[in-house]
């Protein structure tokens, strides 16, 4: 599996995350290393890196200044699904690295690239 290029948005979140259907993440991987961007939302600007395995499930660190002004962050363990079009959709179990550890779910999916 290869996330080079490919843009995700959260179709599904707990209450006590921030990212939002107007959250975008776009992937760039360098052998198994995983880079990331994202913002929108509640997220102004946020980066992500980790490991990609063999099996295509995805370890990261994520960080992000919010619109609160908050600097937040936390780990996060992906499972990908390939779907019937092709996309990739990402079960993601994370954790806040805050004083809470607050744990949550989310579901993101890549985005349809535009034929032609």
């Amino acid at each position: 599996m290869n996330y080079n290029d490919k843009t995700f948005t959260a179709v599904q979140n707990s209450d006590n995350g921030e990212v939002s259907s107007q959250t975008f993440f776009h992937y760039k991987q360098e052998g198994n290393i995983l880079l990331g961007a994202y913002e929108g939302g509640e997220i102004i600007k946020g980066t992500l890196i980790g490991l990609v395995h063999e099996n295509g499930k995805l370890s990261f660190r994520y960080n992000h200044v919010n619109v609160a002004g908050e600097i937040r962050g936390g780990s996060c363990e992906s499972s990908p699904e390939i779907l019937e079009d092709g996309r990739v959709r990402l079960y993601e179990e994370w954790q806040w690295t805050d004083d809470e550890k607050a744990k949550g779910q989310s579901i993101i999916e890549e985005l349809k690239v535009a034929e032609g």
